[in-house]
């Protein structure tokens, strides 16, 4: 079982959480999908549900909030990136071009977090550590392995979050594809707009590994969740794009084996 035992090194994705109206709902949902476990959490916490694993931290689901006054935001899933100083992180953001959705907060006793949009308009959160390091469980069936970035502008985007600690290159075998990398390690991908739906904002988008693609999104439409892209095969495996019954969006991925080198 790939288990994270270590902090998460600053720039790299760490968390996923999905904020949606129901949340009694995708809790139900993602525990026929995947395999979760998880509740509404105690009112301390806001109810928040950090889902498990293996009995260890996988993802995290929460009711929507608006703010007063405002319409409620879409069901969506966020990405985290690690972070050593959150407020630090936010000042770079802001110099470099970002806004800020959620100033930075303190999260009781487990870490201080904050929501941001990059440039060209995607939304991610950012992650400082402190009793609560993350997912502990990563690459494996029901478990986050990938983050990509959809742009509207693959330059500024990669400008922004070099600030950030990640540096971005060409992916070897997928032209027009980047890879992002931290340290020299491959975290996460990036490409324009042109594979997203008409019209569609500057997004990040969270991959779920999966034991068989088909069948999860055989199981997901039976659940009344919605297929925006078929199961298809790609380079790393075979990979569908799908929304919960709630309407977030995320994408299954059954990965080829990796090779030995």
């Amino acid at each position: 079982m790939p288990e994270v035992t270590e902090r998460y090194e600053p720039g790299v994705p760490c968390w996923a959480d999905l904020m949606v109206p129901d949340q009694q709902a995708a809790l139900d949902f993602y525990k026929d999908l995947f395999g979760w476990q998880g509740e509404i959490g105690p009112p301390e916490t806001g109810g928040y549900s950090v889902c498990t694993l293996h009995k260890k931290p996988v993802a995290g689901v929460m009711a929507t909030r608006a703010p007063e006054g405002q319409p409620a935001p879409p069901p969506t899933w966020t990405m985290y990136l690690a972070t050593q100083d959150v407020d630090a992180a936010v000042h770079r953001i802001t110099q470099n071009g970002g806004t800020v959705a959620v100033e930075p907060r303190d999260v009781m006793d487990l870490g201080r977090m904050a929501v941001a949009k990059d440039p060209t308009g995607a939304v991610f959160g950012l992650w400082q550590s402190k009793e609560f390091t993350g997912a502990q469980v990563v690459n494996e069936h029901g478990a986050v392995i990938w983050t990509e970035l959809n742009t509207s502008d693959l330059d500024a985007a990669a400008s922004f979050y070099r600030a950030l600690g990640i540096e971005t290159s060409p992916m070897e075998g997928a032209p027009g594809y980047q890879a992002l990398s931290v340290g020299g390690r491959t975290v996460g991908g990036m490409q324009g707009l042109e594979n997203s739906p008409p019209g569609a904002p500057s997004h990040w988008i969270t991959y779920f590994a999966i034991d068989d693609t088909d069948s999860a999104v055989d199981a997901l439409t039976r659940r009344d969740g919605s297929v925006l892209v078929p199961p298809f095969d790609m380079m790393a495996g075979r990979m569908a794009v799908v929304q919960d019954p709630q309407g977030a969006t995320f994408a299954l991925i059954k990965p080829v084996p990796m090779q030995n080198a």
